[in-house]
């Protein structure tokens, strides 16, 4: 099967429509702060979960100019105030240029907010992250979907989704039988594994079917493989197309020999038959 072509095929399958948004792409505006004195990874666990799964969205998202994925950066959502901004672990925004690089986020120069965040838990956040941050991002910003994720495999497990329902209200997702969330607003499924050699409970995205979302390294992983079995087939084939070849010769010397044996029997009966012509003809005498 080819694993490449099939992924492309889904991928423009589930890929979400949407409008473009109503701004225009702002890479900075004076006056608004673009950083602070906090690290960008809290610990190692988180810095192997945002670089990975940031990796898995934009390769995702990669086919679509009008996706924007944002990594710990500043969102502004109220011109005038600096004071009210977030700066969320990961947040994808549908209907804005993909490039350039924002300095920070600002929702009225866009023309619209992020549809999904992401905050993954650390000591220092996850009050916040867990509970003041659900109303400013769903109701403050109009975040369509906002996630938190707890990375760290030491630590229980703590993955959990909440949404704006129709009437504009916050509602909780309920996670399925393996713990995973589906999010609508990106058309992804959300489930976490475990890695125990780096200690990482490592969130990951599917496609709606079950198929992962690899990463750019991964990926590069199973195009070698599939390299490497194309190769070893290759040689399959032409192994079995020299044993045809061989086998074809040694029949074509079998028939040979099979001609030249029966010529030779030939030869041999009428070589007799002329002896006993000739024998007849002098017992006659």
């Amino acid at each position: 099967m080819d694993t490449v072509n099939n992924f492309e095929f889904k991928q423009r399958k589930y890929m979400p429509v949407f409008p473009k948004a109503n701004g225009k792409t702002t890479v900075y505006i004076e006056g608004y702060p673009c950083e602070d004195d906090e690290p960008m990874a809290a610990t190692g666990f988180h810095g192997v979960q945002i670089n990975t799964f940031y990796d898995q969205l934009s390769r995702y998202f990669a086919i679509n100019d009008q996706i924007y994925i944002g990594v710990d950066s500043f969102i502004y959502y109220r011109e005038g105030d600096i004071t009210k901004f977030v700066a969320p672990d990961i947040y994808v925004v549908f209907g804005v240029a993909k490039g350039p690089e924002r300095r920070s986020f600002y929702t009225w120069a866009e023309g619209t907010a992020p549809v999904a965040v992401f905050e993954f838990l650390s000591d220092a956040t996850a009050r916040q992250d867990r509970n003041e941050k659900v109303g400013v991002y769903l109701n403050d910003i109009g975040v369509q979907e906002y996630f938190i994720h707890q990375p760290e495999l030491k630590k229980p497990a703590e993955f959990r989704g909440w949404r704006q329902d129709l009437s504009g209200g916050i509602v909780e997702m309920e996670p399925d039988a393996e713990g995973g969330l589906f999010s609508e607003a990106l058309n992804l499924y959300f489930r976490y594994e475990e890695q125990h050699r780096t200690h990482v409970r490592l969130l990951r995205p599917y496609l709606p079917d079950g198929t992962p979302i690899t990463t750019s390294l991964e990926e590069q992983h199973l195009k070698e493989a599939a390299e490497a079995r194309a190769e070893e087939e290759a040689h399959l084939k032409e192994a079995a197309e020299a044993r045809a070849e061989e086998e074809a010769h040694l029949r074509q010397d079998a028939e040979k020999l099979a001609a030249t044996e029966a010529q030779r029997r030939q030869d041999a009966e009428a070589e007799l038959e002329k002896l006993r012509t000739q024998l007849a003809n002098l017992q006659r005498q």
